[in-house]
C-alpha cells in the first residue's frame, strides 16, 4: 500500500522557515486541518500523519523567532488537537510502539524546545496500561537518578515517565518518586497531585499543589487544578472563593468574567462582577465591557463615570446602544470624551474625538435630548478652551 502523500510534509523540511513566525503558524494550522480531515476517512493514516508532523516540527522551526510566544502556542494547540488522533487509532500494539519510539526520538531532538508538551500526554499516547507500564520501566532508572541528584539535572524522559506511571495506575510510585524531587518543580509535582486524586485523597492533592507555589511556578496552572479538584468534590463555594479569579484569568477582563460565569452558573453574574471589581481596586474601569456584556448597564455606567475607562470602548458602546438604550449610549459617549480629555486611552487622535462626539449626538437624538443640551453637557465634561478635546471640537461646539 503506497504511503499517503501529505501536503504539509514538504513544507516542514529542516530550516524551512525564516525568522518570522506568521507563515509557520499558518502552516501548522493547515497541517492540523489536513490531518483532521484525513481522520474522518482513515484514522490510522491520520495518526501516522500526526506522528510525522511532530517529527518534523522542531527541525523546521529552529530558525524562527519565538520570543512573542505565538509560535509556541500554535505548537501546543497542535499537540492538544493531534494527540487524541494518535490515541484513537485502532492499530496493533507493535505499530503503536513504533509511533512512540519515533515520538520519543523527536523529543530527544527537540532542541528549542517546541514539542516538549508531548511528554504530558505520554500515558494517553500509550493507550493501554500495560504499554504505559513498560515505558515507565524503561524510563524509570534515569528519571530516578535525575530527580534524586544533588545537583540539577535534566532528562527529556522524566515527564513521559511520570505520565506513563500514572496511566499505568502506579500511583504510589509516582508519589515516592516526586517526593524525592528536591527542587519541587510543579511540572513534576502535578503528577503526584493527579495520583493523590486517583487514590481518593483530594485534600492532600490540593495541599500539595498549594505547596508548589513559588518563584517561576505557574500560578494559573496550579489554581486551575486546585479549582477543578474542589469542583469535582462539590465544593463550589470554596473553589470560587479561593481560586476563581486566578484560575480563569484570560486575555481580557471580559473573557475572564465570561469564563467564571460559565463555570459557576449558580452564582449571580452581578455578584461575580462585584467580586471581580473589588479584586482590583485600582482598575475598576477595566470591567466596564464585562458589565455591559452582562446587561448590567447600571454598574457599567457607574464604572465609566467614576473610574478611568478606555475611551474607544466607551465610543463603541455608545454606537451599539444608540437605538436600544439611547440614554445609556449618550452617557457612554460623554464619558469617552471626558476620559480622552483627561489623557486616558491608547493613541487617541482627533478622529477618535469626532467619533465619540458623533456617537453622543446620535444617541442624544434617539433619546429625545435637545441639541443645545447635548452641547452643554459636552462643554461640561471637557476642560477649558485649551484642552485637547475642546480644540478638536471647537468648530462643532461654537
Amino acid at each position: 500500500m503506497p504511503a499517503h502523500k501529505w501536503t504539509f510534509a514538504p513544507r516542514f523540511r529542516r530550516s524551512a522557515f525564516g525568522w518570522r513566525s506568521a507563515l509557520p503558524i499558518q502552516r501548522i494550522k493547515e497541517a492540523i486541518s489536513e490531518i483532521r480531515s484525513a481522520a474522518r476517512i482513515d484514522p490510522v493514516v491520520a495518526a501516522e500523519g500526526a506522528v510525522l508532523l511532530f517529527e518534523k516540527l522542531s527541525p523546521a522551526l529552529e530558525q524562527v523567532d519565538s520570543s512573542s510566544g505565538a509560535l509556541g502556542s500554535a505548537v501546543n494547540r497542535a499537540i492538544d488537537a493531534l494527540v487524541p488522533v494518535i490515541a484513537a487509532a485502532n492499530v496493533p500494539q507493535a505499530v503503536r510502539e513504533r509511533w512512540l519510539e519515533r515520538l520519543f526520538e523527536a523529543l530527544q531532538e527537540d532542541r528549542m524546545p517546541y514539542i516538549e508538551g508531548l511528554g504530558d500526554h505520554w500515558g494517553t499516547l500509550c493507550v493501554e496500561p500495560e504499554l504505559a507500564s513498560r515505558w515507565a520501566d524503561q524510563l524509570l532508572p534515569l528519571t530516578r537518578h535525575v530527580v534524586q541528584a544533588d545537583e540539577y539535572g535534566f532528562f527529556v524522559g522524566t515527564i513521559p515517565c511520570l505520565s506513563a506511571l500514572h496511566a499505568a495506575g502506579r500511583f504510589d510510585e509516582v508519589l515516592q518518586l516526586v517526593s524525592s524531587d528536591r527542587l519541587k518543580f510543579w511540572w513534576y509535582r502535578r503528577w503526584a497531585v493527579e495520583s493523590l486524586v486517583s487514590l481518593g485523597r483530594p485534600g492532600d492533592a490540593v495541599r500539595l499543589a498549594e505547596s508548589s507555589r513559588g518563584l517561576n511556578a505557574p500560578e494559573g496552572d496550579i489554581a486551575r487544578r486546585c479549582e477543578a479538584i474542589l469542583l469535582d468534590c462539590g465544593m463550589a463555594e470554596e473553589a470560587y472563593q479561593r481560586y476563581a479569579l486566578a484560575a480563569n484569568r484570560a486575555g481580557t477582563y471580559l473573557a475572564t468574567f465570561r469564563a467564571i460565569t460559565k463555570k459557576y452558573p449558580d452564582r449571580a453574574p452581578r455578584s461575580i462582577l462585584a467580586d471581580l471589581i473589588e479584586s482590583e481596586p485600582g482598575l475598576r474601569g477595566k470591567w466596564f465591557a464585562a458589565a455591559k456584556d452582562a446587561g448590567l448597564l447600571d454598574i457599567a455606567l457607574s464604572l465609566a463615570a467614576n473610574h478611568p475607562t478606555d475611551p474607544k470602548t466607551l465610543t463603541r458602546a455608545a454606537r451599539d446602544f444608540e437605538v436600544k438604550q439611547p440614554e445609556f449610549a449618550m452617557s457612554c459617549g460623554l464619558c469617552a470624551l471626558r476620559w480622552m480629555d483627561a489623557g486616558y486611552g491608547f493613541e487617541i487622535e482627533s478622529i477618535d474625538v469626532h467619533d465619540a462626539y458623533d456617537a453622543t449626538v446620535k444617541a442624544a437624538t434617539a433619546a429625545g435630548v435637545p441639541t443645545t443640551d447635548v452641547l452643554a453637557r459636552v462643554r461640561h465634561v471637557v476642560g477649558g478652551p485649551s484642552s485637547f478635546v475642546a480644540k478638536v471640537l471647537a468648530a462643532r461646539l461654537a
